[in-house]
């Protein structure tokens, strides 16, 4: 048996997954978070073979989700499964940590494959992902130029902030202090050369780090 945490923020989307992936003889469902934070407390609650984990998530984005549960759960495979075709986050991911990644719009075909696959500890990207890929590799595309190279702490602050968290919520959440928040803060706005919050806002919704 192949247990699978499912985590995206939208209920729909997971039933869904859900359905396809039951349909399968050896696949069980060991657990749903609806956010990153709770995708990563829950990858380490179950260790699941298998992580299905969408990129906008909420609290934690998918990337950094991604690099969080493969330092506490190195076993679970990670599957990226977004409705963002973007080369740039994609690629962003596979160096996270995940080992797969699939579009949302591909997944009544191909779910069941990818998951197959990880549960196998084989990477699989599906037929869009590598067409993309391929695109990029072959110069046909011009890769995104990244802004700024933002740590993955300075970014999770970026996602926090632009999510309308007061810095002391921000802290209770990253396990950090206020002060380190405020300095976390005010580098990545310098790194990003933005001077106001709604200037970071918009990065995060340019990033994909939070949804418009």
């Amino acid at each position: 048996m192949a247990s699978i945490l499912l985590a995206d923020d939208h209920e729909v989307v997971r039933r869904g997954v859900r359905a396809l992936l039951e349909a399968k003889r050896g696949f069980v469902i060991c657990g749903e978070a609806c956010n990153g934070r709770e995708a990563v407390d829950m990858a380490v609650q179950h260790s699941p073979d298998v992580v299905v984990l969408d990129i906008s998530l909420p609290a934690l984005n998918g990337v950094d989700a991604t690099r969080q549960i493969r330092k506490v759960a190195p076993k679970s495979e990670i599957l990226i499964f977004t409705m963002h075709d973007s080369e740039e986050i994609i690629r962003e991911a596979l160096g996270a940590g995940a080992r797969g990644c699939l579009l949302k719009s591909e997944a009544d075909s191909q779910i069941v494959s990818a998951v197959d696959a990880l549960a196998r500890h084989r990477s699989f990207l599906s037929s869009q992902v590598s067409e993309l890929l391929f695109d990029s590799i072959a110069g046909q595309r011009d890769p995104k130029i990244a802004q700024a190279s933002l740590t993955p702490r300075e970014r999770e602050i970026v996602q926090l902030v632009a999510e309308g968290h007061s810095n002391k919520k921000i802290a209770k959440l990253a396990g950090i202090s206020v002060k380190t928040v405020e300095t976390h803060r005010a580098v990545s706005m310098r790194k990003l050369r933005v001077h106001s919050t709604a200037e970071l806002v918009r990065y995060a919704v340019r990033s994909r780090l939070i949804q418009a």
